[in-house]
């Protein structure tokens, strides 16, 4: 009986954090099909990854928000750092280093962790 109630909670940030991952591998197609027939520029393309990065997380805290009830900026919160973590392990993973500089690294973090707690506080 312990087990199961560790183990709701452990579910259900795993799947609203696939659920953000879907979202985000979805905005990202439809983003390289955008940038395909547009050219942009590399600061249009960087603020469109933000952006994506943005509607996931919000996502991913809006949807474990209205499934808690109650802190669910707290759950939100998690969504987000969920979401960052497994970002930087993907980019340890796939390129052996972090991408980009300090700054960049920063801003990501900063815009995962707030737009999960967000879409959390305004489920």
């Amino acid at each position: 009986m312990r087990f199961r109630s560790i183990l709701s909670p452990v579910s259900s940030l795993f799947k609203n954090l696939l659920i953000s991952y879907l979202t985000t591998f979805l905005l990202l197609l439809l983003f390289s099909f955008l940038m395909l027939k547009t050219k942009p520029s590399l600061s249009m393309v960087s603020i469109g990854i933000l952006v994506i990065y943005f509607l996931s997380c919000f996502l991913g805290g809006f949807l474990i928000g209205k499934q808690k009830k109650e802190r669910k900026f707290l759950w939100g919160f998690c969504v987000g750092s969920s979401y960052f973590l497994l970002l930087v392990l993907l980019s340890l993973l796939f390129h052996h280093a972090l991408q980009g500089d300090a700054s960049n690294f920063a801003t990501t973090a900063l815009l995962c962790l707030g737009s999960g707690t967000l879409g959390g506080m305004l489920s």
